[in-house]
Parts: structure tokens; C-alpha cells; sequence
């Protein structure tokens, strides 16, 4: 099946805009995308969730756990989640680097990511595969996260394998926020928000937020960064109606990962770079609406978004590998706009043979439309020869069916259908780059939840789900790394199948302790490597994972909650090796303790174990562990002081470590060695909060 979308693409991208205003892909965890009218309903992980969730590795948190929580960047809100790492290996305003479930997730391959029912996830993106950018968030107006893990949901399609984040920001502020932060390093934050009433059922909340910070690397960040958020919300009879804006716009230097030889040698310090031009520059604006009806037992969801993004990210992985003259310095730099829509229906009165059945039907679309999306040569940031540039139009069409029913008075079952279609078409500098591809996947999921009383509930789950490949890989004839070569070279698959199973429980005793347990195992059909040298993401063979999660949040007083969650995977390629980077044990945990009088204190942990860095398992990279301190005083209500000690203990340890080839200024040849970016040194900051 063939589509000219050239001819037909914007004319039903608009079609479907504008006359369905089509989904909100954010679907919440009981698969209902109603949330009540006029309620406000604090989350965290103390929420109860049995009853809730479809797996034991679902869950939510809110606000009131990243209030108290010390964090380096915005990425870091993420590792709320159990088992989550986020960690960077260039400059912070960068997209973080993800690990999951023994996943080396680059920056947001199979873990799909949402902010008010817009993906975040960039398809055919000059860095990566799924490239997922979460530092337009502010993150003191997050209101809930609900995450997933395991491709069991129905509403969940591409990226969403290993899990997902379903981010939603507030849409009222009972009280403005006024945020003022500075520390070492000419770290500087600012952040202004409040909510204003417009008239009977109309509110509108406004916020921005502004940063610049050098960072302790020898070359300074030179971090600009600006955020704003425009959300207005009106109440209907029934329903609701939300219009939000989201803007963004940074600037930075990076000091990439660096050879361990050449620290060794004493050419540059742990803290030094090789190349002082490499950087990016990359803004995101976005316009969504939302409505949202609640009738006696039925919801329907509505939601359309226009999004433009645009990048350009300078490089230097191999320094003189492949050009002694010049360097190996390179650009990725794409210019895009995201239409998309999305719907979901709940029919919450059906039987089924006397049982009583709950259905969601949903529907969602996506057109990328990406210009320029190009490899070049550079040095200094000055183009010397382009590698390969390419404009590529995407559609992604979804259609998702979702069942509940109540089997027993203790066991419910939820099986889901989705039927995903995808169209490629690339227009490429080079003839033999360009044509056009289609596929489509249908994928099908089951859980059972057994219930056995209000403190325990046990969980099976299994489906299939798929992450799909970069468009230029679908359709090439020659290795886009190499456009001198003549011989074909062999295209990837559209869409890349998984196959996941999971059991496991959860507890929840006396409003203190909420537990659990889950035992994972995922397939990937091809895995996505990333390749150091080329900067980018690479399609492999088949991959198997399996695990164990545990997770656990705890509050034996008012005044002190403990968290602590640990996760075990192993992880091979379907022919034995290993998976570079797969990491096999996560660790994280901390307390934070308020006293009536005021003061406060939060001290937390981080280890992610080590991992291999070849495939034959030779070269492996040293753990990592990292604490975080903070203590501060509520003077009232409305004031706050705080003091953030951040790797509290000064820990030498990486953030981020390769195994690859490249070549030094002196050396003659290319040399394998580990390349790694260090955990940034002890850092001090400090932040006054005001409400109004």
C-alpha cells in the first residue's frame, strides 16, 4: 500500500486537525482519560494504586515528591521512577541520557515520554532515534507523572517498550511561585508563575523560567535557557476545555566525553575537552487543546497539538580519526513541525455474559514534516561538507481497542488491541538515499489482576509491542555513513516488534508503606545500539532481557518518608554477547524529614552498577554512586530557604562511559579506549521561594 503524501499529506494533516480534533495519547493508568471537574487530588508515590494499575510497575508521583528533592538538571525529575537512570554525556542542554530495565535507552529510544498529551520522542531525529528532550519542563509546575514499564498498554505505541512517563503540568496554581537560585559554577535560576481567575469556570496560569550556568568544566557551559507555559482552562456543564503553549529556547557549549588516555597522559584534565567548538543550539514551541466531556458512564478525550522544533548539535567524538587535517568535528541539525491528534472514548455500562465490562476505544495520528534534517562536516561550527541531508515526511496512524472486565468479585482482566501503520517518505540529497516505505504492526496485550484484599493485589501481564526505525534506514540503498560507497547495503525494518511478560504484587499498608514486586522479561526483534563514533544510533540483531524490580516508599511518621528501590537485569543479544551499556543493577534511595518548627532536610542516593562496553564482555565500565544533600527552613507559609549540596561526597565516579576508537592530535593512528564524562564535582546552591 502506497500513499503520496506529498500530494495528500498537509491537506489531511489539516483535515483531521481541524475537524476532529483528534486524542490525547496521555491516557491515565486505569486506561480512563477522565480526571475530575473542579477536584484537586494531590499524587505521589504514597498514593494507593491497587485497584489502580495493570502491572506492579505502574505507578505515579506528583509534586510532593520533586518538592523536597535535591535535582542537577530537569532530566533528573525521571528517576522518581523505580529503576530509571538519568545521566549526561555532553552539555546540560542536551538531551539527558536514559537506562532502564537494561536498556541504554541513548536519549529516549524505547521509553516513550508525554508532557500534556504531547509526545516528546522525535522520530528520524539527526542525534537519535527517539530523541527525547525534556529541559522545556519547569519542573516545580509538574502536577502528576504516571509511568509505565512494559509494552502491556494499549494507548502506549511506538518508543514504549520498555516503559513510558505520561507528564502532566498544572492547570491552577492555588498560590504564585517566585524562585530565585544561585551556586557555584555562575549558576543562576529564576523561575515566576501563578495562576490567575478569569470569570466563572475560566482559569489562566502563566510561568517562565530562566537559567545560565558555566558549569565546572574547563571550556564553561555557557548555558542560556528560557522556558514559558501559557495554559488556559475553561469549565463546562459537562466537561472541559484546556488550551496550553509551550516555549522554549537554549543555547550551550559541551564538554563531551573524553579519552581516558588523554587524561592519563596529562593533555587535559578530567574536566577538559578536546574540541571547545563542540555545542548546540535548539528551541521548542508547542500549541495544544484538549476537550475533555464526562457524561453518566461514558468519557470522551480530544486533543490536538502543532509542534515546532528545531536543532543544531555540534560533536567531536573521534577528534582526528577520520580527518588529521581538519578534525573530526561534525553537525546534526534538523528543522520540524509535529502535527498530531489524538481521541479516546470510555464505555463504562457494558456486560459481557453477565459480567460488567468497560471498553475505551481511541484513535491517534502523527505527521512529522522534517527539513534538513543533515550530517556535515564541520570545524569550528563552519560547515566544510555536507555527508547527507535529507527532507522526510512521517505519518504514524494508530488504532487502539481496550477491555475490562470483571471476571470474579476479586479478578478483573484487561486485554488491549492496537493496529499501528507507518509511512515513510525521504527526499535525499543523494538520488539512491530517496523512496518511500510503509509497514504496519498490530499488537495484542493481556493482563489479569487478582485482587486479594485492600492491602494486596497480584498481577500478570504480557503483549507486543514496537519501536520504529530512523525513515532513512528504511529506505536507503547505500551506508548513509559513507556516501562514496556503491554497493547496497541492506535497509532496516520500518517497525521493530518486542515481546514482554511481567508478574508481580503490590502492597499498600495503613497509609505508610506502599510495595512492590515485579519480575520482567522482554524481547526485541533488533536492538538499537548506539555508536559512540558516529554519534547516532545503530540497528543490531535481537536482544532478551529479564529482571527483578523492587520498589518501596515508606512514611512510619507524619514527618519522615524513606524511599528505597533496587533493580537487577540480565541482558544479551540473541547471539550470546553482551549489550554495551546494559546496565545490570540500579539503585536508588533517600529520606526526607520535616519538623513542625520548619526545618527540613532530604539526603538521597544513586548507584548504577557496572555494565559492558563490548559485546564480547572484555571491557567493562566502573560503577557509579553519587549522594545529594539539602536542608532548608519554611519561615511561613510562604517563604522558603534552601541549600543544595549536590554529589554531597565529591565522588570521582562517570556519568557516562564508551568503549570506541579515535584519534589524538599526536597520535598516528586510531586507538580503542574507554571514553567517559565525569559525575560533576561537589557543587553548592541555594534557592529563596516565595508563594504569593
Amino acid at each position: 500500500m502506497k500513499i503520496d503524501l506529498e500530494k495528500l499529506g498537509p491537506g489531511l494533516m489539516y483535515f483531521v486537525c481541524s475537524s476532529l480534533f483528534l486524542f490525547s495519547s496521555v491516557i491515565p493508568l486505569s486506561a480512563d482519560p477522565v480526571h475530575a471537574l473542579a477536584e484537586y487530588v494531590v499524587t505521589s508515590r504514597a498514593t494507593n494504586l491497587i485497584g489502580e494499575t495493570i502491572s506492579a510497575s505502574e505507578g505515579a508521583f506528583g509534586q510532593a515528591d520533586l518538592e523536597y528533592r535535591p535535582i542537577l538538571r530537569t532530566g533528573e525529575v525521571l528517576e522518581v521512577i523505580p529503576g530509571l537512570i538519568a545521566t549526561q554525556h555532553s552539555g546540560t542542554g542536551k538531551a539527558n541520557q536514559y537506562f532502564l530495565r537494561g536498556f541504554n535507552l541513548d536519549h529516549g529510544t524505547d521509553f516513550a515520554t508525554f508532557i500534556d498529551g504531547m509526545p516528546v520522542n522525535m522520530v528520524t531525529h539527526a542525534h537519535g532515534q527517539g530523541y527525547t528532550d525534556i529541559n522545556f519542563l519547569i519542573p516545580e509546575l509538574i502536577e502528576v507523572v504516571n509511568y509505565t514499564k512494559g509494552p502491556y498498554r494499549a494507548a502506549l505505541g511506538d518508543f514504549a517498550s520498555a516503559g513510558s512517563a505520561q507528564i502532566e503540568t498544572f492547570d491552577w496554581l492555588d498560590r504564585g511561585i517566585a524562585l530565585f537560585a544561585i551556586g557555584e559554577d555562575s549558576y543562576v535560576r529564576g523561575v515566576l508563575a501563578d495562576g490567575f481567575q478569569l470569570g466563572s469556570g475560566e482559569t489562566l496560569l502563566l510561568g517562565a523560567e530562566a537559567q545560565y550556568y558555566d558549569g565546572p568544566w574547563d571550556i564553561g557551559e555557557n548555558l542560556n535557557q528560557f522556558k514559558g507555559l501559557a495554559k488556559y482552562q475553561k469549565q463546562l456543564e459537562n466537561g472541559l476545555w484546556t488550551t496550553a503553549f509551550h516555549g522554549y529556547e537554549s543555547s550551550w557549549d559541551s564538554a563531551d566525553q573524553i579519552p581516558l588516555r588523554a587524561v592519563q597522559g596529562g593533555l587535559i584534565t578530567d574536566l577538559g575537552s578536546l574540541d571547545d567548538d563542540v555545542g548546540g543550539e535548539s528551541s521548542r514551541y508547542s500549541l495544544s487543546t484538549e476537550y475533555w466531556l464526562q457524561g453518566e458512564d461514558t468519557s470522551t478525550s480530544i486533543n490536538a497539538y502543532l509542534i515546532y522544533y528545531d536543532l543544531n548539535l555540534w560533536s567531536n567524538f573521534t577528534y582526528f580519526l577520520e580527518d588529521p587535517v581538519n578534525g573530526d568535528e561534525f553537525e546534526q541539525a534538523e528543522d520540524r513541525l509535529i502535527y498530531g491528534a489524538n481521541i479516546a472514548h470510555t464505555i463504562d455500562h457494558g456486560h459481557l455474559f453477565g459480567k460488567h465490562m468497560r471498553q475505551t476505544f481511541g484513535a491517534q495520528v502523527r505527521y512529522d514534516v522534517i527539513d534538513d534534517v543533515g550530517l556535515y562536516q564541520t570545524a569550528d561550527r563552519e560547515r566544510l561538507d555536507t555527508v547527507r541531508e535529507d527532507d522526510v515526511r512521517e505519518l504514524g496512524l494508530g488504532l487502539f481497542y481496550e477491555n475490562e472486565i470483571e471476571l470474579a468479585d476479586r479478578l478483573r482482566s484487561i486485554f488491549g488491541l492496537r493496529g499501528d501503520y507507518y509511512y515513510f517518505d525521504v527526499d535525499s540529497d543523494l538520488d539512491v538515499n530517496s523512496g518511500k516505505e510503509d509497514d504496519f504492526i498490530l499488537s495484542p496485550k493481556l493482563s489479569l489482576i487478582y485482587t486479594l484484599n485492600n492491602q494486596l493485589e497480584l498481577y500478570a501481564s504480557a503483549g507486543l509491542g514496537f519501536h520504529s526505525n530512523d525513515a532513512r534506514g528504511t529506505t536507503i540503498t547505500v551506508d548513509p555513513t559513507d556516501p562514496t560507497l556503491t554497493a547496497p547495503a541492506e535497509s532496516v525494518d520500518p517497525l521493530v516488534r518486542s515481546t514482554g511478560a511481567e508478574v508481580g504484587f503490590r502492597f499498600f499498608w495503613n497509609d505508610q508503606l506502599n510495595s512492590s514486586v515485579s519480575l520482567w522479561w522482554l524481547e526485541l526483534d533488533s536492538e538499537l545500539l548506539y555508536v559512540g563514533d558516529a554519534g547516532a544510533t545503530e540497528a543490531s540483531i535481537g536482544s532478551e532481557r529479564y529482571g527483578l524490580e523492587i520498589a518501596n516508599y515508606y512514611r512510619p511518621f507524619e514527618w519522615l518518608t524513606i524511599d528505597l528501590d533496587v533493580s537487577f537485569t540480565e541482558a544479551e543479544l540473541e547471539n550470546g554477547d553482551e549489550i554495551p551499556g546494559a546496565l545490570e543493577t540500579v539503585a536508588n534511595g533517600g529520606f526526607t524529614a520535616r519538623h513542625e518548627s520548619g526545618l527540613f532536610t532530604t539526603f538521597r542516593g544513586r548507584y548504577f552498577g557496572p555494565r559492558p562496553l563490548t559485546e564480547d564482555g572484555s571491557v567493562e565500565s566502573d560503577s557509579s554512586l553519587v549522594f545529594n544533600f539539602r536542608v532548608g527552613y519554611d519561615f511561613s507559609e510562604n517563604l522558603r530557604v534552601a541549600f543544595d549540596v549536590l554529589n554531597l561526597f565529591d565522588s570521582d565516579d562517570d556519568d557516562i562511559t564508551y568503549f570506541y576508537e579515535s584519534r589524538l592530535a599526536n597520535e598516528v593512528a586510531g586507538v580503542e579506549d574507554i571514553h567517559f564524562h565525569p559525575i560533576e564535582p561537589r557543587t553548592l546552591r541555594a534557592s529563596v521561594t516565595y508563594r504569593f
